[in-house]
């Protein structure tokens, strides 16, 4: 965008302007007719005719002030010498041009209207009263002077108004940029709670469906347990699918679910048991962690139990969790190789690395490994610290 050009006025904003400084030239034109007629000289066919078509001609000039802000300046100026009426037109031009802020060419309009104005008494040859030279000089260079204090006022105003909308603009774009990075955040945030909740599930429901289209020999109530399990599966997935998305379409005001912790880790060893996991948990665990940190943990043991039933169908899964307050709290899931063989389902590929930012966030470290037995162990360690004051829930 281009400062140097100020934009364009609308039709009454520039109506306006110039039926002021055609106002302002008409008493100035009457004031010198009359004391022409008062000290006996004749008007003439120029004071008649060509003194306003000179004042109209400048204020047609001035429609262009803007884009030829010098230039429109300098030739009313020049033309006001020979046109009283143009007294105004001279004067918003000297205005005009000092809302720029440039002194040297609001002195270069000045000069030239300050000095054309001494000529003019060769049009109009008014008789002035002796020793009122001065006041020749003077009264054009005040009148100078208070247009240019204008036109400085109205230029610094308009520099504090841009700069205003500047700065609004700019913290939009820094407010719209921040809910940007806010939504991308919730997003992500959302996902991993999805994959979360869902992976799990939807895991422990392909090993049971796998097992019923590998294992022809399975009894009849076997196969009704595998059913049933597949069904309470999918709708516990489907419960707590709604959960999640209850969070997107509750208020802002209300408060989200309470979130699964350390000490929910027992059913969720139970779930993955009654799902045909062979699944073995230790925990000397002492103390109560904070709500992140419970959550945290019971992330990443949901984490191993999904892979192991994912990669590792008929493993037997070991969980240990041990730590106190003030120290560390350590996890770890490690399976057996697999004793089955089902169709893999597919993987997204973002569930340990979702766990590893996690843990990051929360100051800890996770490794993931194959072991010597052909099986696969996830370890993680937390920060646990002795905090007095546990959080309140």
């Amino acid at each position: 965008m281009n400062t140097d050009v100020a934009p364009r006025l609308g039709g009454w904003r520039q109506t306006w302007r110039l039926a002021a400084a055609a106002a302002v030239g008409v008493p100035a034109w009457l004031y010198t007719g009359v004391l022409l007629r008062w000290q006996g000289g004749e008007t003439g066919s120029w004071f008649l005719i060509g003194d306003p078509l000179v004042a109209l001609g400048c204020l047609t000039a001035l429609l262009w002030r803007r884009r030829f802000p010098l230039a429109i300046a300098m030739a009313v100026a020049i033309a006001s010498t020979t046109s009283t009426s143009a007294t105004g037109a001279a004067l918003l031009a000297l205005v005009s041009i000092s809302t720029r802020r440039r002194p040297v060419e609001t002195g270069l309009v000045v000069l030239a209207y300050v000095t054309g104005s001494q000529f003019s008494v060769e049009f109009y040859p008014v008789q002035s009263p002796p020793g009122s030279l001065w006041l020749q000089f003077l009264f054009p260079a005040l009148t100078a002077g208070i247009a240019v204090a204008m036109g400085a006022a109205v230029g610094a105003r308009r520099v504090e108004v841009r700069s205003l909308r500047a700065r609004a603009q700019s913290a939009e774009r820094e407010q719209a940029a921040r809910a940007a990075e806010v939504r991308a955040m919730e997003r992500n945030r959302i996902a991993r709670e999805m994959h979360d909740v869902l992976a799990h599930r939807i895991s422990l429901v392909a090993m049971q469906a796998g097992v019923l289209d590998h294992r022809a020999d399975l009894e009849a109530e076997e196969r009704r347990v595998l059913i049933r399990g597949i069904a309470d599966g999918s709708h516990q997935a489907l419960e707590e699918l709604r959960d999640v998305l209850g969070v997107l379409r509750a208020d802002p005001g209300r408060p989200e679910p309470p979130q699964p912790s350390l000490d929910r880790i027992p059913e969720l060893v139970a779930d993955a048991r009654s799902s045909g996991l062979d699944v073995a948990l230790t925990s000397t665990a002492t103390g109560k962690p904070s709500d992140s940190l419970g959550r945290t943990c019971y992330r990443i043991v949901q984490e191993g139990l999904t892979n192991a039933a994912k990669h590792a169908p008929g493993a037997r899964v070991h969980i240990t969790l041990d730590g106190t307050a003030g120290d560390v709290l350590q996890v770890s899931v490690h399976n057996s190789r697999a004793t089955a063989r089902t169709a893999q389902p597919p993987a997204s590929g973002f569930g340990l690395l979702g766990l590893t930012e996690r843990i990051t966030l929360a100051g800890g470290q996770l490794d993931h490994r194959p072991t010597p037995d052909n099986g696969y162990i996830l370890t993680a360690q937390l920060p646990w610290p002795n905090h007095h004051g546990e959080e309140r829930t």
